[in-house]
């Protein structure tokens, strides 16, 4: 296997397993049970909106509204639990629903329009963001049902609930991207939407799937992220998207379309989760974190225009 290869196909995992050394030599508290754990409950939502985002990147789009989904879906759901006395079970199903014909507008809409996605998703976030502080009135929603607070908080044996979540959405989405004929399509769309079509794919129903799996995923993220807080905050989610958008490129998941695997960007899940961990252990104050992870999106951006052929390197 040629160099270059092996990098593509292992560098991620390098680069997680240098991190997990340097910070666990940094602070050996890093490894143990007890903060592994956490890691992993920490980048559950994280890793299940990725899943989301992931199939709309390999579609050929973006989701820059995920992060308002959070508050958005979190404040309705708690003013349904909190003033209006929906069973607290039917009122998750409900926002995870509510989410999913979120994601299913967006991929309407840009898939009949033909509105850039980065546009499109940026103007859904606005108005997502905008109604979540209209339903809240500015205030986070307290007196969340103890079931609910089992969602996010809770443990099945000594696995904490967000972690089983999380395992099930990420199967879920290995198994549509990688073993059904919409995962399959979505590559082809993303690698070129006009062969598609030409193929006989339905370009604009996989792309509105596509559009409803991030949007399922995003729901299913913010009820988790609601449970966790104990409350539905307005404030949730401010610059998530592009912790998510991280993840995904990180894990090899092409910005350009038609390219990627979930075990890449679940990596790349734990790559930021594991960075967040351990900069906190080291007391990085939350300012350089935000310049950090900033960094880390350029370099993987730029990884990935360079892998795919979008910059030329000139001979030196």
């Amino acid at each position: 296997m040629k160099r270059n290869e092996l990098i593509n196909k292992y560098g991620i995992l390098i680069i997680l397993i240098l991190m997990i050394a340097i910070f666990g030599i940094a602070n050996p508290s890093f490894f143990t049970w007890s903060n592994g754990i956490s890691i992993l409950r920490q980048i559950a939502v994280l890793a299940i909106i990725t899943v989301g985002m992931s199939c709309v990147l390999i579609a050929g789009g973006i989701d820059l509204s995920v992060g308002a989904q959070l508050a958005f879906i979190g404040v309705t759901t708690a003013t349904l639990c909190t003033k209006m006395s929906v069973p607290p079970m039917l009122a998750c199903l409900l926002g995870v629903v509510l989410a999913t014909v979120i994601g299913i507008f967006n991929g309407i809409f840009i898939s009949n329009t033909h509105v850039p996605p980065l546009i499109a998703t940026l103007a859904t976030q606005q108005i997502l963001r905008g109604l979540a502080y209209i339903i809240s009135e500015g205030q986070p929603l307290y007196g969340l049902q103890p079931s609910i607070q089992m969602i996010g908080q809770g443990y099945i044996g000594i696995i904490p609930i967000p972690i089983v979540i999380m395992v099930v959405c990420v199967g879920a989405g290995v198994f549509v991207l990688n073993k059904t004929y919409i995962g399959r399509s979505f590559y082809v769309i993303g690698s070129s939407e006009e062969v598609g079509r030409l193929s006989g794919i339905k370009t604009k129903l996989v792309t509105t799937i596509a559009y409803g799996i991030c949007g399922m995923m995003a729901g299913i993220g913010a009820i988790i992220m609601m449970s966790r807080i104990n409350s539905g905050s307005p404030t949730v989610g401010n610059g998530y998207e592009m912790d998510v958008l991280t993840a995904a490129v990180l894990g090899g998941v092409s910005v350009s379309g038609g390219e990627g695997k979930l075990f890449g960007a679940m990596t790349g899940a734990l790559i930021i989760g594991v960075l967040s961990n351990g900069l906190i252990i080291m007391n990085v104050n939350e300012y350089s974190q935000m310049v950090i992870k900033g960094i880390v999106l350029a370099l993987a951006v730029a990884f990935d225009s360079i892998r795919n052929g979008k910059i030329k390197l000139a001979a030196s």
